[in-house]
């Protein structure tokens, strides 16, 4: 069907942006993890993956939408998948890419014999990581992957034409890093017009093999950018306009508004626009008085694509209308990709009734969007409007008792006394040494522990033999880091089986999903909890198995909590109220939480906060007013200890160059962060901030390689000189639950010899 409104280009149609490619049970997680133990072969995996790719586009296909994207599929990541394509290979990884591909990918994606992994980050402002690409002067770009185009092909054998769907050459680049060696001033947008002539041979491929519309995702552009930024990407689509054998260009921005871009792209000879009108509402007032919209196709970003409430239609389908004068053709999508979603909300068949009716995962929000594309086209659909409707408009439940302990807190329950006097009570609390050794928290999950959860769930076992399994697991833990020569320790967190899911099982107003499986990073997936109704605490959740651990041991044990921001960052937070209400609804179950482990004699908590860069607003104007509501929480949860209870916090896998007095702010006595894969360049971000202790990590647990102790040495030597001994500690990274015993060991053995070594040098 041609569409005659503005533009000769086929109709695009509903759809949606990307979609979930773990599989509806994880199977590419299991296919990957076996084939990276060599219980299967690569002809398998890809197996496995043809699979699922097939099942998607059929699915989408039967679901009616009009144009179902492609190419949304990876082994790992979309950013690594990007590199590949445009052969961005760092040097390192010559000797990987003679054999299968797939070895080239996972080694660029987990390291391998020696050769440390690409940097990996969060996804903007999500809990997704991404892998950093690494650009430098003598980065040679050339079409070196065709995996786009075999997927086109893929889909016309199969029937089903398909949107190839890509990073966008300017969000590439912003992603990127400057390679190490890269001289002063240089940066990875420096190359734009190589990379540009590998896209635009890219695009004249995928119009060869059938594609009538490709996606490029430009969603760098929902953050403040400078004018060159802004100039490279009238740049690149003015280039990218003028291929002369292209399929349709759509621009997709999401996770926020395109701002100054989006008149840009309005002028530029671009087809189509993507608006994530759901975090970007300022672009519907925009796109009025923008001439440039007559004649390209507007998809209308009305359904929520990173949350799982039911769209309200009248709301929706308001939006959308009001592009409609603005506009050659408007068309319902999502906000964004589905990837940030679970499969199916249907097959939850423990969570209350009228919770599900609420609820709208990825299949669900397809349905929405034909729905609503079906009432923007003129069609009768009364009857399913109004039962759309009638789901979205469901409470949330009200809990009077924890809003008036809220209206009643004062500023007393927020404030700590100074840093120094803190560190003096706490030097005569705990008499540790200088350089510190601990670990962030969890330790490997095993199968028998994973079996023994499974069995409790089950009936199979009763709660006194699973507390007797989880405590042998504890006790030998804690004998393994007393051998290892730990000096804090922690219990493993064996009880748990996520950082957040555990604490949202143990707090009303939170209800925990069966099938709700998400992507974090790779092969790692995890079940965000969903966060329906006001929170509170009603008994004591971590006391009983860290005052356990605690006697087991004369050295200091870490009482372990995940702090608020993050609890609803790697949830599925109720949207009818502001954020930071809810945020210190969790902070004072939480508050209670740690005043109970300290009476119970732990003498240090640590309360994780790794989302607190990853929820910053895009934009700097929207910034300070989160950074308000995420410090007044933590400081909520942390507010009531003696000066002599260390608190710790940690924080992983993001650019704390942009939140560093907010970490200040949170006024904590010890701060780890990840810094092993950027090789302590979060010294830099962190600059002259964090005038506590500070433990940047030197191993990077997402590697299977066991660092030696001379490698984490030199890292330890390399803090050192920035931040002094007195504050300095040797940890890792992150948590140990995904890494095998054998690595754990062997790597903290040479983390406590490091250790040893700087301190030795004085």
């Amino acid at each position: 069907m041609t569409d005659t409104q503005g533009t000769n280009r086929p109709r695009l149609g509903t759809t949606v942006l990307g979609y979930p490619r773990i599989g509806p049970d994880r199977e590419l997680k299991r296919a990957v993890e076996r084939y990276w133990r060599r219980e299967t072969t690569a002809y398998e995996l890809r197996a496995t993956a043809a699979e699922l790719r097939a099942a998607t586009r059929a699915e989408l296909r039967d679901a009616g939408l009009g144009s179902v994207p492609g190419n949304t599929f990876s082994f790992y990541d979309q950013m690594l998948d990007a590199a590949l394509t445009v052969g961005a290979v760092p040097a390192r990884f010559a000797g990987h890419a003679a054999g299968d591909p797939l070895d080239l990918l996972f080694a660029m994606a987990r390291g391998a014999e020696g050769v440390p992994a690409l940097e990996m980050t969060k996804w903007f402002d999500t809990n997704y990581h991404y892998l950093v690409p690494e650009i430098g002067p003598g980065t040679r770009f050339r079409l070196a992957g065709r995996t786009p185009v075999d997927d086109v092909v893929e889909g016309r054998e199969q029937g089903i034409p398909t949107r190839p769907v890509l990073v966008g050459p300017v969000t590439f680049l912003l992603l990127s890093k400057a390679a190490d060696g890269a001289p002063d001033g240089f940066a990875p947008l420096d190359l734009l017009d190589p990379l540009l002539e590998v896209y635009a041979q890219l695009l004249t491929e995928l119009s060869w093999a059938g594609a009538e519309w490709v996606q490029l995702d430009e969603p760098a552009f929902a953050a403040d950018r400078t004018p060159a930024e802004l100039g490279a990407l009238r740049r690149a689509y003015a280039r990218l306009g003028d291929v002369a054998e292209r399929p349709g260009l759509l621009v997709a921005g999401y996770f926020g508004s395109l701002g100054e871009a989006l008149p840009i792209l309005a002028d530029s000879p671009v087809d189509a626009i993507a608006l994530d009108l759901v975090a970007g509402t300022a672009d519907v007032d925009a796109a009025g008085a923008l001439t440039g919209l007559r004649d390209k196709t507007v998809l209308a970003g009305v359904v929520e694509g990173r949350n799982v409430w039911r769209t309200d239609p009248d709301v929706a389908l308001s939006r959308a209308a009001r592009l409609l004068g603005s506009a050659g053709r408007v068309e319902i999508s999502t906000s964004c990709s589905l990837l940030h979603v679970p499969y199916d909300a249907s097959r939850e068949t423990t969570l209350p009734a009228d919770l599900v009716e609420r609820l709208a995962f990825a299949r669900e929000k397809v349905t929405e969007v034909v729905l609503l594309g079906r009432a923007l086209d003129g069609e009768d659909v009364t009857a399913e409007l109004d039962a759309a409707r009638a789901r979205a408009a469901r409470p949330a439940g009200r809990d009077d008792r924890v809003r008036a302990r809220l209206d009643a807190l004062g500023a007393d329950h927020y404030r700590r006394a100074d840093g120094e006097v803190r560190a003096k009570a706490q030097a005569s609390a705990l008499d540790l040494p200088t350089v510190p050794t601990t670990t962030i928290g969890s330790f490997p999950q095993t199968g028998e522990i994973r079996k023994d959860r499974a069995a409790l769930k089950a009936g199979r076992i009763d709660d006194a033999e699973y507390v007797r399994r989880m405590r042998a697991e504890i006790e030998r833990v804690v004998r393994l880091q007393e051998g290892i020569g730990l000096d804090v320790l922690v219990h493993g967190e064996p009880e748990r089986n996520d950082m957040v899911q555990y604490f949202a099982e143990h707090l009303a107003g939170f209800a925990a999903t069966e099938h709700g499986w998400v992507q974090s990073y790779g092969s790692r997936c995890v079940r965000p909890p969903i966060l329906h109704s006001d929170v509170s605490r009603a008994a004591p959740i971590t006391v009983g198995w860290s005052t356990y651990a605690q006697s087991l041991t004369d050295r200091p044990m870490k009482g372990m909590l995940t702090g608020p921001v993050t609890i609803l960052a790697w949830s599925f937070v109720r949207d009818d109220q502001p954020l930071g209400e809810t945020a210190r609804q969790v902070g004072l179950a939480l508050r209670d939480e740690v005043r109970d482990l300290e009476a119970a004699g732990l003498r240090i908590v640590q309360v994780d906060e790794p989302a607190l860069r990853e929820t910053l607003p895009l934009r700097r104007a929207d910034q300070p007013a989160y950074v308000d509501w995420a410090v007044d929480a933590f400081r909520l949860v942390t507010g009531g200890v003696a000066d002599s209870t260390q608190i710790h916090t940690h924080l992983c896998y993001s650019e704390f160059g942009e939140v560093v007095a907010a970490i200040d702010a949170l006024d904590a006595d010890v701060t780890t962060v990840e810094a092993a894969r950027s090789r302590m360049e979060v010294l830099d971000a962190l600059g002259s901030g964090v005038p506590r202790g500070l433990g940047p990590g030197v191993y990077d647990v997402h590697s299977p390689e066991v660092p030696s102790a001379a490698t984490m040495t030199v890292l330890l030597r390399a803090a050192l000189d920035r931040i002094g001994a007195q504050r300095l500690w040797a940890n890792p990274d992150c948590g140990l639950k995904t890494r095998r015993e054998t690595e754990v060991v062997a790597t903290l053995r040479n983390l406590v010899a490091a250790a040893a070594q700087v301190r030795a040098a004085g």
